[in-house]
């Protein structure tokens, strides 16, 4: 398992790592920095150039994109057109920066994108892009300068807060109104918060200082990765540029460690503030950094020159705490409790290896009320399909793996005699593609588990020959529509072996196969500075021949969704792949739960429809829709109040009902409508105070989620119909429960 290295002369794509993941590396801006001197001044123009390793990153990236591509095309003047217009998007897709003599400006280049990828000249991008940052600081400059305005917030008027498909402003007198009523916009909602003028004004400003500041802290990089992947994303929408920096975050999140002190950074009044320890790394065990400290230096060991970090980008701050294991970083610390001039501490730390395990699979149970008595339900939270690639490939015998801490979990909830096992796939974009076969084969021991489909044509079946059933219990799973790619892969065989129920909503619909191709290790440089394509390479399909790409997995019990598929999922996306069908694999199904799902459908409508929280999903969602379909927000002070009041009166019936039926319950979780239907404070990320922030993460997470507690009592439901009835429970009981039990009696 590896990174896989292709040579520009095979003639077909051999590759030995993939990757099922969901919505790629994203196409936008990351604020980083470069030119100290203009970020230290939000007025400073830059220029930033192509580099020469980055032109030579391009040209590799459409050699490998037109010969290697699963869905390899040209990149001729029609593909040009796709990529300018992508690019526009991805640097102003709510048109408030450029005006049209500024579009008017680039029209030429349209068909030309193609040119300046071939033809090694990457001037006109980036020159785009630097009167797209020209024109941000003059948006942004002149929003500041409207804070001295005084709003006549009686006026009757309304903002046009989505503005993709609007027409582009015509004059500067336009897109100065456009600004006007965003900062208005801005106001009355601090306004309606509760603060008063000088407090808004002085927020406000340091908003949108901070923004520019932010701005003015992007290299070339950024600019080059954001350009590629307007070309990468133009190809297909899960084809990537992954810059150097991007592509060390990415291994990181597949192999769920690193090499550091274990503290996770925040930006906050451009200082790195420790937002999070790890437990058991060298900064939570030191005892001496607390979270709120703020680290204003950095030096490589003591008696090393300490390196001033203040106002740097956040990931050059951490690019230079981390480092090999066993080594030493001293840190110079501003402590949380101290003001601006207050006395620094030193805080000596060594290096080791961090596991994040808070991205790791964890177990909860739920427990379900029943006339016969309580049913215990165990939880697999799984929030990636992780594998650490290398240390496999090395030999590792305990290398991280998404599918050995399933297996470890299963053991503790079998001792722990859990009548029922639901694995929550929520929000799990996807991962390896491995790890998705080897985790089925949890469930239903060998066999075809998804096949894959080349350029060629060529089908390749996916299994674990090995497979050793490690669950033959009730079995469900919970999607949603965040759920991707090596997810539902899962689901989609769970679903086709008939061995679980799938519950939730719609999955994302993502049915490609990517690899990762290092550009460094191609052009045999021995530092990173050419980044990683992830490309997609072939297509999966279901055991039963469909496919998810563009569908998705459709839930045997479906729950109301905020999702629609025109706003977020693989159908959102106009180049996706089209669903297509192959011939099924020879394949057996383990169950048949057709029947009972049936019952229990009806016993979940029946439930939902006296629960009051589904109760208020449903009008939310209702409500959702109608605000969605306005696209425009009112600027009159009274109207605005009268809106804010009924929210906030309807929110304290919600609570009185809350308390009538259970105590004072605090609902959340995910899919959790609470969070729409929570008052504005008009504040935005780091205006909150990072203990206030935390303490709404902490009650997020701690709060009552009613989808996983409808999911464990239909599970529940299940395991009562099957009791109840021989018929049922010789359809739906596995072959794969009933060949373990043989095995055991062996």
């Amino acid at each position: 398992m590896k990174k896989t290295l292709i040579g520009l002369a095979i003639a077909a794509l051999a590759v030995s790592t993939h990757f099922a993941l969901a919505d790629s590396g994203s196409s936008q801006i990351t604020p980083l920095a470069d030119n100290s001197a203009a970020a230290s001044n939000p007025k400073t123009a830059l220029n930033f150039q192509p580099l020469p390793q980055q032109i030579q990153a391009a040209n590799m990236t459409a050699e490998f994109f037109t010969r290697f591509h699963y869905k390899a095309v040209p990149l001729d003047d029609a593909m040009s057109e796709k990529i300018f217009d992508r690019y526009l998007k991805s640097l102003d897709g709510d048109r408030i920066f450029f005006i049209q003599s500024d579009i008017d400006r680039f029209s030429a280049a349209r068909d030309k994108m193609d040119d300046a990828i071939l033809g090694q000249d990457l001037t006109t991008p980036f020159a785009m892009f630097n009167l797209y940052h020209q024109r941000f600081r003059e948006r942004l400059t002149y929003a500041r300068e409207l804070l001295n305005s005084n709003f006549d917030f009686s006026e009757k008027e309304a903002y046009r807060y989505q503005r993709d498909k609007e027409p582009w402003p015509q004059s500067e007198a336009q897109m100065r109104d456009v600004w006007r009523q965003r900062v208005k916009n801005d106001w009355l909602r601090l306004k309606l918060a509760g603060k008063d003028a000088a407090a808004i004004k002085s927020t406000l400003d340091k908003r949108y200082e901070t923004t520019l500041t932010r701005m003015n802290k992007l290299k070339s990089e950024d600019v080059f990765q954001l350009f590629m992947n307007a070309y990468a994303m133009s190809v297909e929408p899960h084809t990537n540029y992954l810059g150097p920096k991007a592509a060390e975050d990415f291994d990181i999140s597949m192999r769920l460690s690193m090499t550091g002190i274990g503290a996770t950074l925040q930006d906050r009044d451009e200082m790195a503030t420790v937002r999070e320890l790890v437990p058991g790394s060298p900064a939570a065990l030191s005892g001496k950094l607390k979270v709120g400290d703020r680290i204003v230096g950095v030096a490589q060991g003591v008696g090393s020159t300490l390196v001033d970090v203040m106002g740097w980008r956040l990931d050059d701050v951490v690019k230079l705490i981390r480092g090999p294991k066993d080594t030493t970083v001293l840190l110079d610390v501003l402590p949380a409790d101290a003001g601006p001039d207050g006395a620094h501490k030193s805080v000596v730390l060594v290096r080791n290896k961090i596991t994040l395990e808070q991205q790791a699979a964890k177990k909860t149970i739920q427990e379900v009320k029943t006339a016969e008595g309580t049913r215990r339900i165990g939880v697999i939270a799984l929030p990636t399909f992780y594998q650490d690639f290398d240390a496999r490939r090395r030999g590792d015998k305990d290398f991280k793996s998404a599918t050995r801490d399933v297996a470890k979990l299963l053991v503790e909830l079998k001792k722990e005699k859990v009548d029922s096992v639901l694995i929550d796939l929520r929000d799990n974009g996807g991962g390896s593609l491995n790890e998705a076969v080897e985790l089925t084969s949890l469930f239903i021991g060998k066999g075809p588990v998804v096949q894959q489909r080349n350029s060629q044509g060529k089908v390749h079946i996916e299994s674990d020959s090995a497979g050793v059933v490690a669950w033959d219990g009730p079995l469900g799973v919970m999607i949603n529509r965040g759920s991707a790619s090596a997810s539902e892969i899962f689901a989609a065989a769970i679903q086709d072996y008939g061995r679980g129920l799938i519950i939730g909503e719609n999955s994302f619909g993502k049915g490609t196969v990517q690899t990762v191709i290092s550009l460094d290790q191609m052009a045999r440089s021995d530092k990173p500075q050419y980044g990683d394509l992830k490309m997609t390479i072939a297509q999966f399909f279901r055991v039963n021949g469909g496919t998810t790409q563009l569908r998705g997995v459709t839930p045997d019990i479906a729950y109301p969704s905020f999702v629609d598929a025109d706003s977020y999922g693989e159908s959102s996306y106009d180049n996706a792949l089209p669903w297509v069908q192959i011939k099924p694999a020879n394949y057996h199904a383990v169950g048949n739960l057709k029947d009972v799902q049936a019952m229990l459908q009806v016993r979940h409508e029946m439930r939902i429809a006296k629960d009051k929280e589904f109760q208020f999903i449903k009008e939310d969602i209702a409500e959702f829709q109608k605000q969605k379909e306005k696209k425009v927000i009112s600027l009159n002070e009274e109207e605005r109040r009268t809106e804010r009041d009924l929210r906030e009166k309807k929110n304290k019936e919600r609570e009185a009902v809350r308390a009538s039926l259970d105590g004072k319950v605090k609902v959340g979780g995910k899919n959790d409508a609470s969070k729409l239907s929570a008052q504005d404070d008009g504040l935005q990320g780091s205006e909150r105070s990072l203990a206030s922030e935390l303490a709404a993460e902490k009650a997020s997470k701690e709060a009552k989620d009613v989808f996983l507690i409808e999911a464990a009592h239909i599970l529940s439901d299940e395991i009562e119909l099957i009791k109840s009835s021989k018929r049922l429970a010789d359809k739906t009981i596995s072959k794969a429960s009933t060949s373990a039990k043989a095995k055991d009696m062996e």
